[in-house]
């Protein structure tokens, strides 16, 4: 005989999470935080809208929404072609606490819509938890996949461009490594 938590439920694998209180929610913040940080290496250096694109699977798309000192707002989605139109899906709105090391779900919508979550009170612990282990399952995913978000390579061209002059990026090229 089965007992509840051996039932697979269907769905996005976190229906069956229970609310463990608000140490074991900030543990899964932080853990959210390392795997957040390997797709993202440095998320000081991205641009606004990146796409991390691998062959035979969806496109990862991240925008930034917000940079500040202590906090980055992203949103992190895919999208999908239904019916000539693009459909974002999961789409979920994240913010880096850089001082804390902490990541937070803030909006999701889930399940073509069927699931938003715009306004999350703060004391809706079990929302949290659903919605926060969802980014933990997704963000392994997309790294088991191999999805990264590298710093852009242009940048380093954009960056040495002081006025009108130019820096000769050759010398950079390490002799045989090219």
């Amino acid at each position: 005989m089965k007992t509840s938590k051996q039932i697979i439920s269907a769905g996005y694998g976190c229906e069956d999470v229970d609310p463990r209180g608000f140490v074991s929610l900030m543990d899964l913040y932080e853990n959210n935080y390392l795997r957040l940080r390997r797709l993202i290496p440095d998320v000081s250096a991205l641009p606004n809208n990146s796409i991390s694109h691998l062959p035979g699977c969806l496109s990862l798309h991240m925008t930034v929404l917000e940079r500040t000192k202590f906090t980055t707002t992203l949103y992190l989605t895919y999208y999908f072609e239904e019916s000539a139109k693009s459909v974002a899906e999961p789409a979920l709105t994240i913010r880096l606490y850089h001082d804390a090391h902490q990541v937070e779900v803030l909006t999701g919508h889930l399940q073509h819509g069927r699931k938003q979550y715009d306004h999350i009170p703060e004391k809706a612990i079990k929302i949290k938890w659903k919605l926060n282990r969802f980014l933990y399952k997704w963000l392994g995913y997309c790294l088991y996949l191999g999805h990264h978000f590298p710093e852009d390579e242009h940048r380093i061209l954009d960056e040495s461009r002081k006025g009108d002059n130019l820096i000769d990026l050759s010398a950079l090229i390490v002799p045989g490594k090219a």
